[in-house]
């Protein structure tokens, strides 16, 4: 069935057309994968000029519920998706920068949230996730990594265990929390007087076996607390 747009009033505009495109959602009229009417088409019938609609629709690509693909043709226009994980942590980042979260608030979150991951990842993990994890780990304990090969491998690491938990929430708060101490971890690290030495240090840390009694993950998933 069609959707059935409304016009919307003005005052505020781009935030009413936001609203009136989120009431839709909440109804179940938009899903993923549908596509928005050419902005040609949406602003009259909204009752908004092509400029406020253009600013809604760049803030609900900003939060990751829309993909705008400029030009003409089949894929062009704007679509609704499910991508929350770039979003979260681009917000996440940018509200630890400015200060909204204490340094302390956020570690703790992020060691809360892998924990629960890990004791997830050894009911739920794939063989390819474990072997994927593995290969991580053998790269970080890489004599010739630097600094910030290491953190993005050790980023993706725990990423991977996030997302092989098997719960879609977990894993995107976990990357997103992650992602925003990222930078923070990186200079910890570069400031390291003797970084062959600290990475040694992180690489011998102890494996978290009571976490997989009894799934082996235990041995292919070592240093679940580094960085």
């Amino acid at each position: 069935m069609p959707v059935e747009w409304q016009p919307v009033r003005q005052a505020r505009t781009h935030e009413l057309v936001l609203q009136s495109i989120e009431e839709r959602v909440f109804a179940g009229e938009l899903k993923a994968g549908d596509r928005l009417p050419p902005e040609r088409e949406l602003a009259p019938v909204l009752g908004v000029s092509r400029s406020a609609l253009r600013e809604a629709l760049r803030v609900l690509e900003t939060i990751g519920v829309l993909v705008a693909q400029p030009g003409r043709g089949p894929d062009s226009g704007a679509r609704i998706v499910r991508n929350p994980d770039d979003a979260l942590g681009r917000l996440l980042r940018l509200h630890f920068a400015l200060g909204s979260y204490g340094l302390h608030d956020v570690l703790e979150a992020r060691v809360v949230l892998e924990r629960s991951s890990w004791e997830a990842a050894a009911r739920h993990a794939r063989a390819e996730d474990l072997e994927a994890a593995g290969e991580l780990v053998r790269l970080m304990g890489e004599p010739d990594v630097d600094v910030a090969e290491f953190n993005d491998l050790d980023t993706r690491f725990h990423v991977l265990i996030a997302g092989s938990s098997g719960n879609a929430l977990t894993s995107t708060l976990t990357s997103a929390v992650r992602e925003s101490v990222r930078p923070l971890i990186l200079r910890a690290l570069e400031e390291a007087e003797d970084w062959p030495a600290t990475a040694g240090a992180l690489n011998a840390q102890p494996r978290p076996r009571s976490a997989f009694p009894s799934s082996g993950c235990a041995r292919s998933l070592p240093h679940s607390d580094r960085g």
